[in-house]
């Protein structure tokens, strides 16, 4: 007889978290009949400006069935929690699960650019990615390689060994899902081995809070020059020089300016 579920949660409050919020998003996205390419990631929509997408697209979930593969397979890998004794544990998760977010989604960004403009395959132009399981194939890759004798539970009665469970659940859900985001997977795995193998390492409390500042300051930047929000209380005018934007937090009538460097300027898939 397993734990009760309120030990369990209370065990893996970062991953009960996560599938709070995704699951509240899912609900709201449904309430309002919000469609996937008003919250998923695509190349035309980056190259517009659009980097808020990064985020949204990797909390949303359009159908019960993705939420519910995905929610399962994260619930299963939420063991890295509990883990501080080979060096995982929930600072470690929150600070690299921030990491994935960010990385495997700027990735999915440069395998589509390198397809279209190198090899003219027009068709990822319009693609559009929904979904978490970049982040959870991503935490399948790095416990294949911590901790390889784990297993990893699909739906309370499915189980998978979790050393072979990244390249197995990729092969899986491409052929049992057609709408299945290769790619987005793939990205998940690359990052997480990545992470796992040291290639990306050195990520503190310090760090990862400097990293969510960025990334908030960039998805409200991008909220605005998009024109997706009106945010009046921010206003972005140019100054002498191109390169530079004027960002101005508007008060009463007197503004304060900040300066800093510019960034340089369908199919829906299921991640």
């Amino acid at each position: 007889m397993g734990k009760p579920l309120i030990y369990e949660i209370l065990e893996k409050p970062a991953t009960s978290c996560i599938i709070g919020i995704c699951s509240a998003i899912w609900f709201y996205i449904q309430k309002k009949n919000i469609g996937y390419s008003h919250v998923g990631l695509s190349y035309e929509t980056a190259m517009e400006g659009q980097h808020w997408r990064i985020i949204t697209s990797a909390f949303s979930h359009i159908s019960i069935i993705h939420l519910v593969f995905n929610m399962s397979a994260l619930w299963s890998l939420g063991v890295v929690e509990q883990l501080e004794n080979v060096g995982l544990g929930v600072e470690y998760y929150l600070q690299y699960t921030l990491v994935m977010v960010v990385v495997s989604g700027v990735l999915v960004l440069a395998m589509y650019h390198l397809l279209i403009q190198r090899f003219k395959v027009e068709y990822f132009r319009r693609v559009t990615a929904v979904g978490y399981s970049c982040v959870v194939f991503g935490w399948m890759t790095v416990l294949s390689v911590k901790q390889p004798s784990s297993k990893l539970n699909l739906f309370g009665f499915l189980s998978l060994p979790i050393s072979f469970a990244p390249f197995e659940s990729l092969v899986f859900t491409s052929i049992i899902v057609p709408q299945a985001s290769f790619l987005g997977h793939l990205s998940g795995i690359v990052v997480g081995y990545a992470i796992a193998w040291g290639l990306i390492h050195g990520m503190t409390n310090y760090w990862a809070l400097s990293l969510l500042g960025w990334i908030v300051l960039v998805f409200v930047l991008s909220l605005k020059k998009s024109g997706v929000l009106d945010l009046n209380f921010i206003e972005i005018e140019s100054v002498t020089d191109p390169s530079l934007p004027s960002v101005r937090f508007l008060g009463s009538g007197n503004g304060r300016t900040l300066q800093m460097s510019a960034l340089p300027d369908g199919n829906v898939e299921l991640v």
